[in-house]
């Protein structure tokens, strides 16, 4: 970008090349890196895997709970704004040990949490612990590894762990909860804490030149870019949990976040050295780049905030999904594993794109007898295509920003981390939406197909009377639980019918999405051809 002032102030320092690490050790950085994603993978999936657990046992309601997860997720999608500028001006071995030292404290807080107030201080805490986790697990993983490396193997593994985290928390969680309550889950990730604290202070990361690059408007700008990031984070979690209108609150909490965000971009706009480069940011390369990490967020939805909430209203125990979060964990990291080129990147996004439409496909048939091993395959289609996707978009993002230099790279990571976390808060906000909304309107209809006068609904009352004739001796009673459980097998197939919709949609916009990219891909091969061959070079 012509004329645009550098990110941080000073110019960047020249990056360091270290001399390759001894194979043990090597291996050592990685297995380091392995823990700290899946310590704050598991810390961030505990929360919302057990959201009911944790209200029972803190005597609050489920929607209560739900701030719980607002709480963790405003400071893992904010604070990323300033982890950048404190690592490169303070040193890269501060941050670590530093970073990993708040985590410990916080995960051993979290094992006193006996009330509402102290768990949501507690949690947001814990999302502002975990946001230098990420950072420090993608920075084991690459130090040992030399330049093409970092990004073949490097950056999808450590993605791919940080991505499964979530999905294993659903895995373990039922055999730590068991009859005890939480304990043993906030000391599994105690314990997960601490050997990442011994790790981080065994396994120094090598130094990297720093610089003062902090400016004090920069602490301005974050304020604002936090709170409108706070603001519909809480918006999109609380939402549907109050239908939207019925608390105003979220309206003009959406509408203040909104005003935030465009006061911080005025500000950043009108900056020497802005923190985020917002020129650059709504470049058509980076809004083409942004818009696609942001819609594939959405789609993958479907997994997070689709079969797991269906099964949970069918009545299925968590411990009875075990074996497919398992499987959808294997399908996860296998497709992150896939080694990338630059030039794959293309196919391997229509591939994922595919892949979803064929497993969202595949999931818009449940009916109310459907059980998480019928829904293996599908979810590892699914699985799988989200760690094909999400590296390649990834190491494309930082290959065009470290090409314009290396000041470049916290807005993209700014872009990417926000685009994933708040991607996924509101993808899973508008798909509990949909599904109310539909839930509510085949519940209708359906209700209106059993009037009680109608035959067949009159023969399905009767065999319900007949069957609790041994266990309810009065005629009336008999009669009134029979028409209840009627009422209660339409909700249930109304519920299905809703995620059958929602599944249906998913796939629709997968499939329009890959037709787009084809199109795509289409042009920019007919430009080349159309474009004039170059002039002979007649230099003597």
């Amino acid at each position: 970008m012509s004329g645009s002032a550098p990110l941080t102030g000073p110019a960047a320092p020249a990056p360091v090349v270290h001399p390759p690490l001894p194979v043990p050790r090597a291996l050592a950085y990685m297995g380091a890196s392995v823990m700290l994603a899946l310590s704050q993978g598991l810390g961030q999936g505990f929360v919302s895997a057990n959201i009911p657990q944790i209200a029972g046992d803190l005597g609050i309601t489920a929607a209560q709970a739900s701030w719980l997860m607002a709480a963790y997720m405003i400071p893992r999608a904010s604070l990323p704004l300033l982890l950048i500028k404190i690592r490169t001006q303070f040193g890269l071995r501060r941050f670590a040990e530093v970073g990993i030292v708040a985590y410990v404290a916080v995960a051993f807080a979290s094992v006193w949490i006996s009330d509402f107030r102290s768990a949501v201080v507690v949690q947001a805490l814990s999302g502002a612990a975990a946001a230098p986790l990420s950072t420090l697990a993608f920075m084991y993983m690459l130090e040992p590894l030399s330049q093409s490396w970092k990004m073949r193997l490097g950056l999808p593994a450590a993605m791919a762990v940080m991505m499964a985290g979530p999905t294993l928390a659903r895995v373990v969680s039922p055999a730590l909860i068991g009859d005890g309550g939480l304990t043993w889950m906030h000391l599994t990730a105690l314990g997960m804490a601490m050997v990442s604290l011994m790790l981080v202070f065994r396994l120094p990361l090598r130094p990297v030149p720093h610089m003062k690059v902090i400016q004090a408007l920069d602490f301005a700008s974050f304020l604002l870019i936090g709170f409108g990031f706070a603001g519909l984070t809480i918006g999109f979690v609380m939402g549907p949990i109050h239908h939207w209108t019925d608390a105003p609150w979220i309206g003009a909490l959406l509408a203040a976040s909104a005003a935030a965000l465009a006061i911080a971009v005025a500000v950043e706009l009108n900056r020497a050295a802005p923190l985020l480069d917002i020129r650059w940011l709504v470049s058509p390369a980076m809004l083409h780049l942004t818009a696609t990490l942001f819609l594939f967020r959405l789609i993958l939805s479907e997994q997070a905030a689709g079969a797991p909430r269906m099964f949970q209203a069918l009545g299925v125990a968590p411990a009875q999904m075990t074996g497919l979060f398992a499987v959808i964990v294997g399908a996860s990291l296998l497709g992150g594993l896939a080694w990338m080129r630059p030039d794959r990147v293309p196919a391997l996004h229509l591939a994922a794109l595919l892949l979803i439409a064929l497993g969202a496909f595949m999931d818009a048939h449940a009916t109310v007898d459907t059980r998480p091993e019928q829904m293996i395959v599908s979810q590892a289609l699914i699985g799988f295509a989200g760690m094909l996707f999400l590296p390649p978009a990834m190491m494309a993002g930082l290959v065009s920003a470290l090409a314009r230099g290396p000041q470049y790279l916290l807005s993209f990571v700014i872009v990417f981390i926000s685009t994933q976390s708040l991607g996924g808060v509101l993808g899973s906000g508008l798909f509990a939406t949909l599904i109310d909304h539909r839930q509510a309107a085949h519940y209708a209809a359906l209700t209106e197909q059993l009037a009680a006068t109608d035959a067949p609904t009159a023969q399905t009352i009767a065999g319900h009377v007949a069957a609790l004739a041994a266990q309810i001796p009065d005629a009336t009673a008999r009669r009134a639980q029979a028409a209840a459980q009627i009422a209660q097998d339409a909700s249930a197939q109304a519920t299905v019918m809703a995620y059958n919709d929602a599944y249906l949609l998913t796939a629709l916009i997968a499939l329009a999405a890959a037709l787009a990219l084809v199109l795509h891909l289409l042009r920019d091969r007919l430009a080349l051809r159309m474009a004039p061959a170059p002039e002979p070079d007649t230099t003597p």
